[in-house]
């Protein structure tokens, strides 16, 4: 059989390639080392897959150079996103917070249904439980090694598209395949590393943080670069929910990040209103208006919370209000690739042209999704970059 190009990868981006390639009248051959494509779709979102952020720009994704997704996102918009499923799988969306999609039926397997209905009815041909060993160029084309029901074997083919994700959740399939194939067609590639992970806090204070686990507080999270203001969650180990998932992107070892507990609020003001009206209340009951009784009695480890509000000197509500509005944390660590939901760097953008992600040093050579140094915030973000990813180089295959 000849094909037009060979994708290596079943995951969001090589069948989105796959699909787009035979709408286009290409015969692709998709190869997934998994018993079936999309392992990660069907558990993204606890199984019910927000396939889009609704707000998606440029500025939601970690990169050397983020404002090289223009030229894939011009070509591919989250309206083509949202009508691709709607046209072709009859799936509407619904907007959870902010602004990412999930399908009506909050069913992962529909999105997957989507590209198996896809291939079969383009004629595209698709290997499971096959994994793939090397690629080589040949001939002015390329010889793809593999494995399948433990026999070795090779098939050619003149472009390669590797859409092998990244190193999160092994379990899945996971590998550092398309990054080792980078590096030996001389490609650069940025330093990897867990993103969208849960922070780990040892030491001293790990215990403090251990008695809160199941906390759930809705704050600010920031540093220099970056805000966010989702949910934080208390664990056993350190720190999780997606606000810290989202800063994880944007923190490293050794760095520090502050938490604002009571963004909606200014305790300055909620201590000078309780004071005016008396301030008999002490400072727990006025933070029990806010927390639980449990993360209450655990900011006493800080707080003088027996004090009454008329009572507290200016340097006891300083405290106060630097505790609660700017709170510092330095985490340990991360929970690492098994816990991660994305991995944060990859094959360089410098390396690829940017509307069609193919090898500048290698014609016929593409890289697209998790793989490139492309990584989206949590909410859908990474989805739209490996759908928009798959539609480009399919123009271009």
């Amino acid at each position: 059989m000849a094909y037009d190009a060979i994708i290596i990868g079943g995951g969001a981006c090589g069948l989105m390639c796959a699909v787009q390639a035979g709408l286009l009248g290409k015969k692709t051959l998709l190869i997934e080392r998994n018993d079936k494509p999309g392992a990660k779709i069907l558990i993204s979102g606890g199984g019910r897959c927000n396939y889009t952020n609704l707000y998606t720009t440029v500025d939601n994704f970690v990169s050397e150079n983020p404002k090289f997704l223009n030229a894939v996102f011009s070509q591919w918009t989250v309206d083509d996103t949202v009508q691709f499923f709607e046209n072709f799988g009859s799936i509407k969306g619904q907007e959870k917070t902010l602004g990412q999609l999930f399908p009506t039926t909050n069913k992962a397997k529909d999105i997957v249904a989507v590209f198996t209905k896809l291939m079969y009815e383009t004629g595209q041909d698709i290997w499971l439980d096959t994994e793939v060993t090397n690629v080589e160029e040949e001939g002015g084309g390329f010889v793809v090694s593999f494995t399948k029901s433990g026999k070795n074997g090779k098939i050619s083919s003149p472009k390669v598209v590797l859409a092998t994700g990244g190193l999160p959740v092994a379990k899945l399939g996971a590998s550092d395949f398309a990054l080792r194939m980078a590096r030996k067609f001389g490609l650069q590639v940025i330093d990897t590393a867990p993103a969208l992970v849960p922070l780990t806090i040892t030491g001293k204070d790990a215990e403090w943080y251990a008695s809160l686990a199941g906390n759930s507080v809705y704050s600010r999270v920031y540093n220099e670069q970056i805000s966010f203001e989702e949910n934080i969650l208390f664990t056993h180990w350190g720190l999780s929910g997606p606000a810290i998932l989202q800063i994880s992107s944007y923190w490293k070892p050794g760095q520090s990040f502050t938490i604002d507990l009571l963004p909606k609020f200014r305790l300055e003001e909620l201590i000078k209103q309780e004071r005016e009206s008396g301030g008999k209340r002490m400072v727990s009951q006025l933070l029990n208006d806010f927390f639980t009784k449990k993360m209450v009695d655990a900011l006493g480890a800080f707080l003088p919370l027996q004090t009454k509000i008329a009572s507290l000197s200016k340097a006891d509500a300083k405290l106060i209000i630097e505790r609660i509005h700017k709170f510092q944390v330095k985490p340990a660590g991360d929970k690492g690739y098994d816990k991660a939901e994305v991995m944060r760097g990859g094959v360089s953008t410098t390396e690829l042209l940017a509307k069609t992600l193919a090898a500048k040093k290698v014609p016929g050579l593409y890289f697209g999704g998790e793989a490139v140094d492309i990584t989206g915030w949590l909410g859908g973000y990474n989805f739209q970059w490996a759908w928009a990813a798959g539609y480009a180089i399919a123009q271009d295959i």
